[in-house]
C-alpha cells in the first residue's frame, strides 16, 4: 500500500518537511501541465526538502505507487470543512454558469489509482453535482428527438433492413416462417443521448443511495429529472459514446455526455463498483479541483442573484481579463474575487491594488462601460476586491463599497464566508 502524505492547507502556502522521504527528484506538479498553475511545488536545499501546497485541492503521486499528496481546502479548520459542494449548486442554479466549469478539475485517468479515505473524495461528488445541473438546464429546455436504430421481430411484413443471421435463428429454425427480424430507424426520445444520460442517472441514484449528505442536496434535483426521462431506457453500448455528433441548438447536450463520460469511467463504466464505496477506503484517480475558480464562479452566483445580466462575465481586456464588470445605469465597477486568507489581517496587497488599477486602465474594458472618448476615458473607476472570511456574513452586503481600502481612491474589499460542513 501506497504512502499518503495528508495536506490540510491551513495557510496560502503550506510547508511540510519531507526530507526523510526518498523520492524522484520532483519540482512541482502543474494544473493541466500549465505554467505557473503549481498544484504542489517541492523545494531542496542543502539541509532540507519541503512541499509547498498552492490553491488546489485533491490527490497526486510524488512517487508513482509509492508516495501520494492529499491537499484539502485552505479554509478548512480544526472543527468545520468548506462546503464546496454548496459552493457549486449556489452558482450552477444559474444555467449559464455551467459553460465556465470546463477548468473547474483535471482528472489524471490514465495514472495509477490513489487509495484515499471515502470522506476524501473530493471528485465524485463535483462531478455528480455538475452532471445534475446540466441535466437539469437540458429537462427545463427539453429533451431531443432524433432518430435512431431498432431491431424488432415483425409479423407479415418488412421494414428497414432485413437480419438474415437472427430471422434464421429466431423464426426459420422455430418454423415461425411470417416473422423477419428487421433493423430500422425511429424518431423520438429513446436516442442514444437520452439513453446515456438516464444510464448516467442510474449510476448516480446507486452512488447517493449511499452517501444521505449529498442525497439532500442533489435528490431534488434528480426527482425532477427522471420523469422527463420516461419515454428513454437506458440499455446502452457506452462505446457509442465516441461517435455522437453534436447539434448547436442542444449545446447543454455536449457537455452533459462528457461529464457523463467521466462519472461512467471513474467506475469503471460497472454499476456494481459503486457498491465497494461503503468500504472507508476508496481508489480515485488523480486528480485537482481548482479552488480560486470555485471561489470565483460562487461568487458569480452570488453577483447574478443580485444583478442579474447587469453582470459581465471574463470580458477580454486587452492585456488581461477582469473577473467581473458590474455595468447599470446607476453603477460601474470593476470586481476582482482573491482566494487568500491575507486579506483576513491585510488591508490590502499591492500586486493586487496594480492588477485591478491596470482593468480600470484598459481601453477594450472602459469601452464595455460605455467610456469611448478621451474625456470618458479619464474617469476613475470603483474597484472592489472579494475575499473568503469564516467571520463574515454569508450573503453579500447591499453597498459594495461599505469598505474602503484607505490609501486608495474608489477601492474597496468585502468579504464572503464560505458554506462549511460542521464536524
Amino acid at each position: 500500500m501506497s504512502k499518503l502524505l495528508l495536506n490540510k492547507a491551513f495557510s496560502e502556502h503550506t510547508i511540510e518537511d519531507i526530507s526523510s522521504m526518498e523520492m524522484p527528484s520532483i519540482s512541482s506538479i502543474l494544473f493541466k501541465g500549465k505554467e505557473g498553475c503549481i498544484c504542489i511545488e517541492i523545494a531542496q536545499d542543502k539541509s532540507s526538502k519541503r512541499l509547498y501546497s498552492n490553491f488546489y485541492i485533491g490527490t497526486d503521486w510524488l512517487s508513482k505507487n509509492e508516495v501520494a499528496v492529499y491537499v484539502a481546502p485552505k479554509m478548512n479548520d480544526e472543527t468545520q470543512q468548506t462546503d464546496y459542494l454548496k459552493m457549486l449548486f449556489s452558482c450552477l442554479r444559474h444555467s449559464d454558469v455551467v459553460n465556465y466549469t470546463k477548468n473547474l478539475y483535471e482528472i489524471k485517468f490514465e495514472e495509477p489509482s490513489i487509495e484515499i479515505d471515502q470522506k476524501q473524495d473530493l471528485l465524485t461528488p463535483l462531478l455528480v453535482v455538475q452532471f445534475l445541473q446540466v441535466v437539469k438546464s437540458i429537462v427545463r429546455k427539453g429533451l431531443k428527438k432524433s432518430y435512431y436504430k431498432v431491431e424488432r421481430n415483425l409479423n407479415a411484413r418488412i421494414k428497414g433492413k432485413v437480419l438474415v443471421p437472427q430471422t434464421l435463428k429466431q423464426n426459420i429454425i422455430k418454423n415461425k416462417p411470417t416473422k423477419t427480424f428487421c433493423q430500422y430507424d425511429e424518431f423520438g426520445f429513446n436516442c442514444i443521448e437520452n439513453r446515456i444520460l438516464k444510464r448516467t442517472l442510474a449510476f448516480i441514484e446507486k452512488y447517493l443511495s449511499l452517501f444521505p449528505d449529498y442525497s439532500k442536496l442533489a435528490l431534488p434535483v434528480i426527482n425532477y429529472c427522471l420523469p422527463a426521462f420516461q419515454e428513454v431506457d437506458e440499455n446502452i453500448d457506452l462505446k457509442t459514446l465516441k461517435g455522437i455528433t453534436h447539434n448547436s441548438f442542444y449545446k447543454e447536450y455536449k457537455e452533459a455526455l462528457y461529464i457523463s463520460s467521466l462519472i461512467l469511467k471513474r467506475f469503471g463504466y460497472n454499476i456494481k463498483e459503486i457498491e465497494a464505496l461503503n468500504n472507508k477506503i476508496v481508489k480515485v484517480p488523480p486528480f485537482w479541483i481548482d479552488m480560486p475558480k470555485l471561489f470565483e464562479l460562487y461568487v458569480l452566483g452570488m453577483l447574478k442573484d443580485k444583478y442579474f445580466n447587469n453582470i459581465k462575465f471574463q470580458i477580454q481586456g486587452t492585456y488581461g481579463q477582469p473577473d467581473f464588470i458590474l455595468v447599470s445605469d446607476n453603477e460601474k465597477m470593476i470586481i476582482d474575487t482573491k482566494y487568500k486568507r491575507k486579506y483576513q489581517q491585510e488591508k490590502y496587497q499591492v500586486e493586487d491594488i496594480r492588477q485591478l488599477s491596470g482593468y480600470a486602465r484598459d481601453t477594450k474594458v472602459l469601452s464595455r462601460f460605455g467610456y469611448i472618448t478621451p474625456e470618458e476615458q479619464n474617469k476613475v473607476l470603483d474597484c472592489l476586491i472579494i475575499y473568503p472570511d469564516q467571520t463574515a456574513s454569508d450573503k453579500l452586503a447591499d453597498d459594495l463599497k461599505e469598505n474602503p481600502i484607505s490609501g486608495f481612491t474608489r477601492f474597496y474589499k468585502i468579504a464572503i464566508k464560505l458554506p462549511v460542513i460542521s464536524d
